[in-house]
Order: C-alpha cells, then sequence, then structure tokens
C-alpha cells in the first residue's frame, strides 16, 4: 500500500488523518507540524502521497507545494483546506496540487481523493 506523508500544524488533524488512511490500509512514513518540516521530511523518506494543509506557522502549505514540485515534478499532493478558502485552493492547483479535501475530514472523500491521485 502507499507511503504517505501528512504535513499539518493540528496534532489533532494529523492524529485524525494518520487514523482514517491507517484504517484504509496506508502506511504514514512520517509528519510534519509545517511547511519547512514537510519539504525536509520529503525528501528523507520520498512518500508516494503528501496530504498538506494550507494554512501553516514558519512555511505554508503553497509555498511548500511549490518547493516540493520544484524538486520533484511527479510529487503527489494532496491539499487540505478550510472551508472558505477558495483563493488558496485555486493557487494550490494553479502550483500543482493533485486534489483537495475540506476539513473536516470525510472518510469518503480522502479515499477518493487518494484513489484519484494513486490511479486506484
Amino acid at each position: 500500500m502507499a507511503k504517505v506523508l501528512i504535513v499539518d500544524d493540528s496534532r489533532t488533524s494529523r492524529k485524525i488523518l494518520r487514523g482514517i488512511l491507517e484504517g484504509y490500509g496506508y502506511e504514514v512514513i512520517a509528519e510534519a507540524e509545517n511547511g519547512e518540516e514537510g519539504y525536509l521530511k520529503y525528501k528523507e523518506k520520498a512518500p508516494d502521497v503528501v496530504t498538506m494543509d494550507i494554512t501553516m506557522p514558519k512555511m505554508d502549505g503553497i509555498e511548500c507545494l511549490k518547493i516540493i514540485k520544484h524538486a520533484d515534478a511527479e510529487a503527489k499532493i494532496i491539499m487540505i483546506t478550510a472551508a472558505g478558502q477558495k483563493d488558496k485552493m485555486m493557487e494550490a492547483i494553479k502550483n500543482g496540487a493533485s486534489e483537495f479535501v475540506t476539513k473536516p475530514f470525510d472518510k469518503e472523500e480522502i479515499k477518493k481523493a487518494l484513489d484519484t491521485v494513486l490511479g486506484a
């Protein structure tokens, strides 16, 4: 099953997302609390897919998305957005986001996004 990196500044969100992903059989190989840490973990762990929160301290998800896509054009990144972040979402798509899901998390929405991104 695919290896996933979770990048989100909220410990609660990471825990919920980890539970959903592992419930579907995905392997969560690392977690990061901000975009800066997310990029370093991406380089170190080479995950199959990344879930990336948009709003984070130090480096937000959009900046991290840009850096990862610059380093690896084939990177598969699912952006996590709160309701009402349409402008940010459009910016993420323009910069290479593969898919997006909204908070609060919906299991089926996450599974569908992963299936789309991984070609399942």
